[in-house]
């Protein structure tokens, strides 16, 4: 097959073994790559209702389509499995070198169940596999074990995704980190801890056919142009996601001091140029990509000399406004912390905001913090407590768990403020100030999440005005939704999505792409058809999971009146989320009370098995 290699890796870790499937073309065509093939991987082996941390729970790693040609911006790769912090499909994706060189090493994918008797790590070297003894290597960072593999075999530029100390403590919302970037928010690195999983090292030289060459270089620079120069990217060539801060802090939608405020006092310490002009060292681009969003920040002087992370909007807030913090340094140093230990930044800063909360209302004491003034602004007790939660010590061993968890074992209303939807802690973009946005975080299949739906676009570029809730909201956030789907499964950059002007033009030039790498005739049609196949997919295995409607909500503080800025006022109600989910439901053929999918739906979608 053009575009693929064709292959599968099926590692067992229990009975020490590899073996190799090959991928059969129907496969390819229905579930693309990476999100996809994840997906389908996880409905079809994992048994119903296992716990995460067992065995029988599966890790699938998976490229794209899109890997190793030169279309831009498309070195990424998708990994999911049963998610500690959600008990449903938990599915991430990331970028860089490491996905190129499990692709050239001759794979599409790679599955890992079982349970090894003791530490290892995985090498995968142009096509052969061995497991390697990584008792040396429990207890390192991620970044000393991804220098201490690189030095074992004698050779800098292997690429090695790895777990820290969050991952081998459970931390369940710990991470996987390559190349200086994570796959996160979903706790697969906690699942790889719990199979004595340090890292995976991947090196190949194995060539990929495309079926086009010449027109799909063509075209490949167009894009590439375009991204490097024209107006649609301009915004992320320049500040990356950094200046976000600003307009949402403009817009009422920056959540402040966990979500109960939507501006931030401290919000000028945070702005761009601000930072820039004090932080900043350099870009720090992906693999083949003209874009370069990703900023490297370093602290020259202070309390948080020698600190330095690749920053973007989301741990800015989940570190900055959310904790109270305006101190840049310490919001770059708890960001290293979590890509240190290994650990989401979202999740981890958020539970940290749930616990000054609970401290500023009295529901915590010293005694319950570790000794620990946990207030709002308190940047030392912040860092403090990441620290805390990486290695499951005092407060941090509860808040490891995240806060939906964590706030019903302490319960006295703590409920109320846990800023969650089905367990995932939500990113930075206020739900009451942007309803399209807050209701795509309910629906979400991977919890509360803005990049599985991307219906924050909705808001910020005025399809719908910041307060409607009209019969229009479900079948545009259906259609954020999928498309979403299909860009984590061809895996490409969703901040490409500039090269278009609107959803039919990006289903029918992925199509074009997807054409000319693997010379499958698809339309804008078959893509559409692809990216909601996927998503109903993911769907049917949370609802195997135990799903039910009532899962697709906000947290019960949504309901509360924003107290301050230009949405001040605004609230979601009951009414307004049922009204929403009804024609969500709707939009997507599924039975309009339930939330089910109808057999008819599936049938139609391919997925009648």
């Amino acid at each position: 097959m053009f575009g693929y290699q064709g292959k599968a890796l099926h590692v067992d870790l229990t009975a020490g073994s590899t073996n190799t499937k090959f991928l059969k073309e129907g496969f390819c065509r229905r579930f693309v790559g990476g999100s996809g093939f994840v997906a389908k991987y996880l409905y079809d082996f994992l048994p119903q209702a296992i716990n995460p941390f067992s065995p029988q729970n599966m890790i699938v790693f998976a490229t794209g389509s899109f890997c190793v040609t030169s279309i831009p911006s498309s070195s990424k790769y998708a990994v999911g499995s049963k998610s500690p912090l959600t008990n449903l499909i938990g599915d991430s994706v990331s970028s860089s070198f490491w996905p190129e060189r499990l692709k050239k090493s001759g794979f599409d994918l790679v599955a890992i169940s079982g349970r090894a008797t003791r530490p290892i790590w995985i090498l995968i070297d142009e096509g052969c596999v061995t497991l390697e003894n990584g008792k040396d290597l429990w207890g390192l960072s991620t970044f000393e074990a991804t220098e201490e593999i690189k030095n074992k075999i004698g050779d800098k530029s292997v690429s090695v995704a790895a777990i820290g100390q969050a991952g081998e403590n459970l931390v369940r919302y710990a991470c996987i980190c390559n190349d200086y970037r994570q796959a996160g928010r979903a706790g697969i690195g906690a699942v790889m801890g719990s199979k004595n999983l340090k890292a995976i090292a991947v090196r190949g030289s194995k060539p990929v056919e495309v079926a086009e060459p010449e027109k799909l270089r063509e075209l490949s620079g167009e894009y590439t142009k375009q991204l490097r120069q024209g107006e649609g990217s301009k915004g992320y060539r320049e500040y990356g996601t950094l200046a976000d801060v600003g307009q949402m802090n403009e817009l009422g939608s920056l959540p402040t001091r966990n979500w109960q405020e939507s501006t931030f006092d401290g919000a000028d310490k945070l702005d761009w140029d601000y930072i820039s002009k004090r932080w900043l060292d350099r870009k720090l681009p992906c693999s083949h990509c003209p874009l370069a969003c990703s900023r490297l920040f370093s602290v020259k002087e202070g309390r948080y000399k020698g600190s330095s992370a690749v920053m973007d909007y989301e741990p800015t807030y989940a570190f900055g406004p959310n904790c109270g913090v305006d101190y840049y340094p310490a919001i770059v140093h708890a960001l290293e912390l979590c890509d240190s230990y290994g650990m989401d930044a979202i999740s981890a800063g958020v539970s940290v905001g749930w616990a000054m909360e609970c401290f500023e209302k009295g529901i915590f004491d010293k005694k319950d913090t570790s000794g620990i003034e946990l207030r709002f602004g308190n940047h030392e007790a912040m860092t403090g407590v990441i620290e805390l939660i990486a290695e499951r010590k005092g407060i941090g061993n509860l808040l490891a768990e995240g806060t939906k968890a964590a706030s019903e074992k302490v319960g006295r209303g703590s409920e109320h403020f846990a800023m969650q939807s089905k367990g995932m802690e939500l990113p930075g973009f206020e739900a009451r100030g942007l309803k399209a946005t807050g209701f795509g975080y309910a629906i979400c299949t991977r919890g509360g999440c803005h990049v599985r739906s991307g219906s924050y676009d909705l808001n910020l570029k005025n399809t719908v005005g910041r307060s409607d809730t009209d019969e229009r909201i479900g079948p545009l956030v259906k259609e954020t939704e999928d498309f979403a789907s299909l860009i984590d499964s061809l895996l490409i950059c969703r901040l490409t999505r500039g090269l278009w002007p609107d959803f039919e033009a990006r289903f029918s030039g992925l199509a074009e792409l997807y054409a000319l790498v693997t010379g499958f005739e698809f339309n804008s049609y078959e893509m559409r058809k692809a990216g909601e196949r996927i998503t109903n997919l993911k769907k049917l295995f949370n609802v195997r999971e135990g799903w039910k409607r009532a899962d697709d909500c906000l947290p019960s503080r949504m309901g509360e009146p924003l107290p301050d800025g230009s949405m001040k006022g605004a609230r979601i109600s009951g009414a307004e989320m049922d009204g929403f989910l009804d024609s969500y439901y709707r939009a997507r053929g599924w039975n309009e009370k339930t939330g089910i999918p109808t057999e008819k739906k599936l049938s139609d979608l391919g997925l009648g098995e």
